[in-house]
């Protein structure tokens, strides 16, 4: 009996030690907060989040070498299609080569914004756990959601939700 004793507080205190460094949302706790402003400029375009105040804005933050960020983008594509607009998507690639990204934008059109962050500074205010992750913000610049991984952007569900916004 006394070895059950001691062994259930030595489980629980490891499994609640472990539990405190579980947390795979660092930058979770901008849901709510004002979008991190920010400028980036590729060889292309100069662009900068403040530009899209008073517009609802889906941010997907994603690379070239993202096997499911490439699996999005034609929903994303989709979705700035059907939306219009009501809506303005703006991808930031954070390709470590900026000829992987001119090179993928080359052989794809696509319907929304996109920039390549070649200092990856959103990296760095967003702290994304990996791409693909997507942020969605308000019209006055506040982040309302936060989505980790690959999305049905075109199914039902997120339609009407930005619909409703």
């Amino acid at each position: 009996m006394k070895p059950f004793r001691i062994l259930i507080p030595v489980l629980l205190a490891a499994v609640l030690a472990g539990c405190v460094g579980c947390n795979d949302q660092p930058k979770l706790r901008l849901i709510g907060a004002q979008a991190p402003d920010f400028t980036v400029q590729d060889s292309d375009r100069t662009l900068s989040l403040h530009d899209y105040r008073g517009k609802i804005v889906v941010l997907n933050l994603w690379a070239t070498w993202c096997g499911p960020c490439l699996d999005e983008i034609p929903d994303l594509d989709l979705l700035q299609k059907r939306m219009g607009d009501k809506i303005t998507i703006v991808a930031v690639s954070y390709d470590d080569k900026a000829s992987d990204y001119q090179q993928f934008i080359r052989e794809h059109r696509m319907a929304f914004i996109t920039v390549h962050d070649r200092d990856r500074k959103l990296k760095d205010l967003y702290q994304p756990t990996g791409p693909p992750e997507t942020y969605v913000i308000d019209r006055s610049g506040k982040i309302l959601r936060k989505f980790i991984g690959p999305q049905r952007w075109a199914g039902p569900e997120i339609v009407d939700y930005l619909q409703k916004l």
